[in-house]
């Protein structure tokens, strides 16, 4: 059977159309690709965690290094490139955006090492905080949070430098490849370690401390959506929670809106917090009632 669809294409054209005045700004503007977010994002986790089958000699890391941060950096800057174009919409010319990209990569670059000092405590924390570990490689090789972490500090710097577009579609790609979702203006601090990691959801506004530990399901998200006057949504104010340093979360827990998990607490699985928590508490869900009994023999 052959199938003649041409009678669907001029319809379907112009619904790329909305106005004259849309289709002039995008005409010609090429989106930074996902095929080539990901790629970035694997040269990312080769750059912080290179040699992990050990014996290289310094000269052979220093050659792997050297490698990997070259493909980063020019990843980066073609995506951030295209990125800044698409927004700028024609506005400046083609060499002031190379340059911005250029001194945002830069920037980057020249936090590295900061990164990765903190990638490595996240990753002795999961080490520390789980006990069917054998050693801190098998945290980093095997263990979807270390991934989704690499990226993470990556995109929350590219976020705060304000770059459009690529710090989402990082998260994006890696929520896909974990079932980790962090949104990239989420604040992490040091000793960071997810557990399991699927269902995790960590809203833009999040503010967490240092040696917070918490387990697959978690929620972090915004209790509700503010209007102006017009109906709008308000954006850019904090709507997601605090938490404080030392606290744990467990399974399946729900914490939501601008409220503070105080330092030294734990929350128990399946709770659901809409409110401020005090210093050195522990929250949980009565305990349900079980029921068991004989099944029935049948002859």
């Amino acid at each position: 059977m052959n199938y003649n669809c041409e009678r669907f294409i001029d319809p379907y054209i112009e619904s790329f159309s909305r106005t004259s005045k849309v289709q002039e700004e995008k005409k010609g503007l090429q989106l930074p690709s996902m095929e080539d977010i990901a790629t970035l994002q694997q040269e990312i986790i080769n750059l912080f965690f290179p040699g992990l089958s050990g014996g290289e000699t310094r000269s052979k890391l220093i050659s792997v290094i050297t490698y990997h941060m070259e493909n980063v950096t020019r990843l980066l800057s073609d995506s951030v490139f295209l990125a800044l174009s698409y927004e700028d919409k024609g506005k400046n010319n083609q060499r002031n955006l190379e340059d911005q990209a250029t001194a945002i990569v830069d920037d980057l670059a020249s936090h590295f090492s900061d990164i990765r000092y903190l990638l490595k405590l996240d990753a002795e924390a999961g080490f520390n905080g789980d006990p069917a570990a054998k050693n801190v490689h098998e945290v980093i090789l095997s263990y979807p949070s270390m991934k989704a972490l690499c990226v993470h500090r990556v995109a929350h710097h590219l976020y705060k430098l304000g770059v459009p577009l690529v710090p989402r579609m990082m998260n994006e790609v890696m929520h896909m490849q974990t079932g980790i979702d962090i949104h990239p203006g989420a604040e992490i601090g040091k000793s960071f370690f997810i557990d399991h990691g699927t269902g995790v959801v960590i809203g833009e506004t999040t503010v967490i401390g240092e040696n917070v530990k918490i387990y697959q399901g978690v929620t972090l998200g915004a209790l509700s959506f503010p209007k102006d006057g017009c109906g709008l949504l308000l954006r850019g104010l904090k709507r997601h929670p605090t938490i404080e340093d030392n606290v744990t979360i467990y399974a399946n827990a729900t914490i939501l809106g601008d409220i503070t998990i105080g330092k030294n607490s734990i929350i128990g699985s399946s709770t659901w917090i809409k409110e401020d928590v005090p210093s050195d508490s522990l929250v949980f869900t009565p305990q349900p009632e079980i029921r068991i009994r004989r099944r029935i023999q049948q002859d």
